[in-house]
């Protein structure tokens, strides 16, 4: 059964937005959040010892439908997305055919509604097909309900085009969610540019090619007014550029993933085609530089650039295999065990991250556990040790490489508009 009335007893609730961190309980009736004296006969869920927090929201996921249901489907990713605690996802936009018309936006939104578990907040291109030639329907896209643009996975290179861009999104409210890569400077990486590059014989990819487009950015968000995004900063000089343009009170926002924050090129000596991805694993310095501005409040964004691929897609030679790696099911346990429990951010700090960070990113309302909100919930074991098996994933890929990785942290529950849409262990709930 699930009651759509009940009382989340006795948890740890950390609500980021609120300034709230104590022990206390959470009632929730008819999918809103309410007083739990005000619940009419409620179940009750004894939570104690576990920490309850607004639902989690990433900004970064694909979901690879229409065009790729090999890889992924969007009710595999929503439910991945559920039982990695988050309630809410921003689905790109490099789909075949790309999400650039409001058909496309209202295709995702009717088949999420259908099939999905979580919220699914569409992400429409800054260009047609993505392709950095032209412009697309911003106006339309904006009618149709996308949340932020994006020509993730491509970067447009013509810097007037871009300032275009960046000036019509700003007239309609919308943040741009930027993959920032110099083409030429990028031009047949594998990955990252170093002494591993050299050392492996691969063809490397410059931080340069992302901290010259970081730079553009700033510059047009100066000019334009535009709030940008940088999406999976990887570079120390980019987290600079992004610490500086903060300071001066620019919108500018960055995001970092779990794995740039957890591995390093020195990854790839393996040749594991689970360890390529864009912007590709860089230095131990990079990784540094990533954990400094997460601590000092730069990045205030953790998403996860959840990138399906087939078995088959990545069961290729390193040079030709697709980049990205899957993240959902792992980024609360992984950011838990390397963040919080090395001492580096505060559990609240994180959930900042994963809640009010994004929603500021989007404009989004209703980010926290106040009375009379929308009742989206996760509710988590910070402690809880495990090995990461991905056997036992819900997305449809697998291709991560972090299985067998030891952590603490794992989800509990996931609760969308006051219904359970997932529960370790999983059971009728």
């Amino acid at each position: 059964m699930n009651s759509s009335n009940f009382i989340l007893k006795g948890g740890r609730v950390i609500d980021p937005a609120r300034g709230i961190d104590r022990v206390m309980d959470i009632g929730v009736a008819d999918g809103i959040i309410t007083a739990p004296e005000a619940v009419g006969n409620p179940e009750i869920i004894d939570v104690s010892g576990l920490v309850v927090t607004p639902g989690l929201i990433d900004l970064h996921v694909h979901l690879r439908q229409p065009g790729n249901t090999a890889a992924e489907t969007i009710a595999t990713g929503t439910m991945a997305a559920a039982a990695g605690g988050f309630t809410a996802i921003v689905a790109m936009p490099n789909t075949t055919p790309a999400a650039d018309t409001p058909g496309a936006i209202e295709y995702l939104r009717q088949t999420a509604a259908r099939q999905g578990v979580v919220r699914v907040l569409p992400c429409g291109c800054l260009t047609r097909n993505r392709a950095g030639k032209e412009m697309a329907g911003i106006g339309g896209l904006h009618s149709a309900g996308v949340v932020a643009l994006s020509d993730d996975g491509g970067c447009i290179q013509d810097h007037a085009l871009m300032r275009h861009v960046a000036e019509y999104a700003h007239s309609f409210g919308l943040p741009i969610l930027d993959h920032c890569e110099d083409a030429f400077l990028a031009a047949n990486g594998v990955m990252h540019e170093g002494e591993w590059s050299v050392l492996l014989g691969m063809n490397g990819i410059a931080s340069a090619s992302e901290e010259l487009m970081v730079a553009r950015d700033i510059i047009l968000s100066r000019l334009t007014g535009a709030r940008i995004h940088v999406q999976h900063v990887s570079a120390r000089e980019s987290v600079e550029l992004i610490r500086q343009a903060r300071r001066q009170g620019l919108p500018v926002t960055g995001e970092a993933t779990p794995h740039h924050i957890a591995l390093t090129d020195e990854c790839i000596k393996t040749y594991d085609t689970n360890y390529k991805m864009n912007p590709p694993l860089r230095s131990e310095a990079d990784r540094q530089a990533l954990i400094a501005g997460l601590a000092d409040g730069t990045i205030t964004v953790i998403a996860t650039d959840h990138a399906p691929h087939t078995a088959t897609a990545k069961l290729v030679e390193f040079d030709d295999a697709p980049f990205g790696i899957i993240g959902l099911e792992t980024a609360l346990p992984i950011t838990l065990t390397l963040l919080v429990h090395s001492g580096i951010l505060s559990l609240p700090d994180l959930i900042a991250k994963f809640t009010t960070g994004p929603a500021e990113v989007l404009g989004l309302d209703h980010c926290d556990l106040a009375e009379g909100h929308p009742a989206d919930i996760t509710v988590f074991d910070p402690d809880c040790a495990y090995e990461i098996d991905p056997s036992t994933f819900h997305s449809k890929a697998r291709n991560t490489p972090f299985g067998g990785m030891k952590v603490r942290g794992r989800v509990r529950r996931t609760i969308v508009g006051g219904r359970t849409v997932y529960r370790y262990p999983e059971q009728a709930s």
